[in-house]
């Protein structure tokens, strides 16, 4: 399939707010690739930074480099076997925002999963607290004030999602906006919304007896951030009590974050 045949939409979502499952449910379908975490941002920032240096400069040859920057999506995804990619990443942060603007060349729509700050930062402690491997342990952070300080790094994941998502909410004619625990409780109705919204034809997903996380033939290496990092239960989609681990975020980052609410 050649890759200009591909529409490529975005997800954008703080981590612990659904994306596996969001995946999982919609990688059912064969004609749709919901990705992983992707580097494809990242690549158009690279090549953007490009024009900052002293050998650009000296020869500052803007289309050449334009053009490339043009293809990236098209030629990232070139061997991917799908009609349609939802590619995951804070696509409408400030600084990426601009940069696709000029680049990407179709509209820039984005499926958008939302979930309460305080329930994201419950769920890390849930996964940081039993899982000995999972990455905020392995700084030296001595508690659990230490290790939210460190997932809530301004240049971190959860702080750009949430950029983007701000953003979003502004221009809502951009976006689908999914709520984590709408997506749990009614699973199907969630999924309709995101084909309405996309205009795509339904297709008749299960959600029962789910798969873990494998798109074009990769699946995640969790030794790298930490295990069960991107692990769902795949009997059937449930509603997880976390108001134990909800009560364990010390006091600073519930009056900072506690109104951050969707």
């Amino acid at each position: 399939m050649g890759s200009r045949a591909k529409q490529i939409y975005f997800l954008c979502a703080m981590p612990r707010s659904g994306n596996t499952l969001f995946a999982s449910l919609m990688n059912q379908n064969p004609d749709i690739a919901v990705t992983a975490n992707s580097i494809t941002l990242e690549i158009m920032k690279e090549l953007f930074l490009l024009k900052k240096t002293d050998t650009f400069q000296n020869f500052p040859d803007e289309q050449s480099l334009d053009n490339v920057m043009d293809e990236v999506y098209n030629l990232y995804y070139k061997h991917w076997n799908y009609k349609i990619i939802i590619d995951r990443g804070p696509v409408c942060t400030p600084g990426n925002l601009k940069v696709m603007q000029k680049h990407f060349k179709q509209p820039i729509r984005c499926v958008v999963l939302v979930r309460d700050l305080l329930d994201v930062l419950a769920s890390y402690i849930q996964w940081f607290e039993t899982e000995p491997t999972a990455f905020p342990n392995k700084y030296g952070c001595k508690n659990i004030e230490e290790k939210l300080s460190k997932i809530m790094n301004k240049n971190g994941a959860v702080a750009k999602e949430l950029m983007s998502i701000q953003y979003l909410l502004q221009h809502p004619e951009m976006a689908v906006f999914v709520k984590y625990n709408d997506l749990v409780v009614n699973p199907e109705k969630e999924i309709r919304k995101v084909y309405t919204f996309l205009n795509l034809p339904y297709f008749s997903h299960r959600f029962t007896d789910l798969n873990q996380v494998k798109v074009n033939g990769i699946s995640y290496n969790d030794t790298i951030v930490g295990n069960n990092m991107h692990t769902i239960k795949t009997d059937k989609i449930i509603s997880m009590d976390n108001s134990k681990y909800k009560n364990m975020i010390p006091e600073r980052f519930v009056k900072e974050y506690g109104h951050i609410r969707f």
